[in-house]
């Protein structure tokens, strides 16, 4: 591995801040990310239209309007900076000309903008994970394999600043676990197939990004913890639960760190601050202003920390006012606006504080957010290197924070859902500390049709 985390990033709780980090990252543009500012990074996406060879080139010309679009209105709003996310909708990585093809026009504006007008921009590109599209998934093979390093490789060399994906090794055991509120099988999903699956995967994309002068990013469980909270905003599954799998997606997030990736993390990732304190690399987040994409109950808290301010993703769609990617933007540009000047006044340390105790008390899933619990379970993660037991460890340390929490009034819970902290406990202290044997355990209980075993390395 390229990096061993066996101690904090940090050595006081009150540098933990939004728009600084230890490793920043400096881009083609001069763009310090985690240098001292947070910067907005918008996501944007087609509308509802049929994507193949007879549409591309107005898909093409949608792709060329959105990025003048967002840049036109940060120059009016005197940004100093921005990001572009550009996430591959599955046709293009199916045909990765199409994704290249649209890298270029993004990258290709936005050098445009740099030159006529000095606005700083860097560009993200997020390949979708295709290799799902196989049932049972297969991982490390074949021709959605192949498309996807050819995408990675394409949109490196086209300009891309950074590479990222949301990888879903394990995603086929973890739907269920999910849908069950199964917690043993979540960590098995998590802890052994997703880590498993992340050390394959960040080797390849670390070094494909090495060769053709692109940082690899980061990654994301948006198919996970997001999945859970979703589920949980619905009523289908406990926020207690949710919120504990927030925290078992950590283990395998970092992996990706330990293979080389250098951040800015994922704006999905909310396990992102937990990454910051360990790996102190910059983190991209989002919260309210992803509200065009899905709600969630960790609107403010998910800012307290981020170096990237995101919108998650908005369709090209009309609004009363413009285009909703324009929209995002200055939503995002005032956001990030906001929380600069509260940096220059000397004031970062408290806003952070305003954002995390506006949302910490309400919603489990956001108490496991603060910057204290963060920093109290990071610290016990980075005394074992072994991610199954990361996985495991943060799990019992989430119970353990929320029952703490919930006895001494810091978080609303229902009642209802008090039993499944306990149900939770007694289910991880039956879990063995070796991967191998939890596996042999476990086997009878998974759906050997739905994943393959030799595809994360496991006979």
């Amino acid at each position: 591995m390229a990096n061993v985390y066996d101690k904090l990033a940090y050595n006081s709780l009150d540098d933990f801040l939004y728009g600084s980090c230890p490793h920043p990252v400096k881009t083609k543009s001069g763009l310090a990310i985690g240098g001292g500012q947070i910067y907005p990074e918008l996501n944007f996406t087609l509308p509802s239209m049929t994507v193949d060879a007879s549409t591309i080139k107005d898909a093409y010309k949608i792709y060329t309007d959105m990025t003048s679009g967002i840049l036109n209105r940060a120059r009016e709003l005197y940004a100093p900076g921005l990001v572009i996310e550009y996430e591959t909708l599955p046709q293009f990585t199916e045909n990765p000309q199409w994704g290249i093809e649209v890298s270029k026009i993004i990258v290709d504006t936005m050098n445009e903008f740099n030159v006529k007008y000095g606005l700083k921009s860097a560009f993200r590109a997020t390949p979708n994970d295709l290799r799902e599209m196989n049932r049972p998934p297969i991982m490390r093979s074949g021709k959605y394999w192949e498309k996807m390093i050819e995408t990675f490789e394409g949109c490196s060399k086209a300009g891309a600043d950074f590479i990222a994906v949301e990888s879903t090794g394990g995603k086929e055991l973890n739907d269920d676990a999910l849908v069950n509120a199964d917690i043993q099988k979540v960590i098995f999903a998590l802890g052994v197939l997703g880590c498993r699956d992340m050390k394959f995967l960040w080797k390849n994309i670390v070094d494909i990004c090495g060769k053709n002068g692109a940082y690899a990013a980061g990654d994301s469980a948006c198919g996970f913890g997001n999945t859970a909270m979703v589920l949980a905003e619905r009523g289908f599954i406990p926020k207690v639960f949710a919120a504990v799998v927030r925290v078992a997606t950590v283990a395998r997030a970092l992996v990706a760190f330990e293979m080389g990736a250098v951040g800015p993390s994922k704006d999905c990732a909310y396990e992102g601050q937990y990454l910051k304190a360990i790996a102190g690399v910059p983190i991209a987040m989002e919260g309210k202003s992803a509200a065009c994409a899905h709600l969630s109950p960790i609107g403010n808290i998910a800012a307290s920390v981020a170096d990237l301010w995101s919108n998650e993703s908005v369709q090209q769609v009309k609004l009363l006012s413009e285009m909703a990617p324009i929209v995002s933007m200055e939503q995002l540009i005032y956001d990030c606006r906001l929380m600069n000047e509260a940096t220059n006044k000397g004031m970062a340390l408290q806003f952070r504080d305003l954002l995390v105790d506006s949302d910490a008390k309400l919603d489990p899933q956001a108490y496991v957010l603060r910057p204290d619990v963060v920093f109290d379970i990071s610290k016990e993660l980075v005394k074992t290197q072994d991610p199954f037991m990361r996985t495991k460890i943060g799990v019992q340390l989430a119970v353990q924070k929320l029952k703490k929490a919930i006895e001494n009034k810091e978080v609303k819970v229902e009642k209802r859902e008090l039993g499944w902290l306990d149900i939770m406990e007694s289910k991880i202290e039956d879990i063995p500390d070796n991967e191998l044997e939890f596996y042999n355990e476990i086997k009878d209980e998974l759906d050997m049709d739905k994943f393959l075993p030799k595809e994360y390395g496991l006979e």
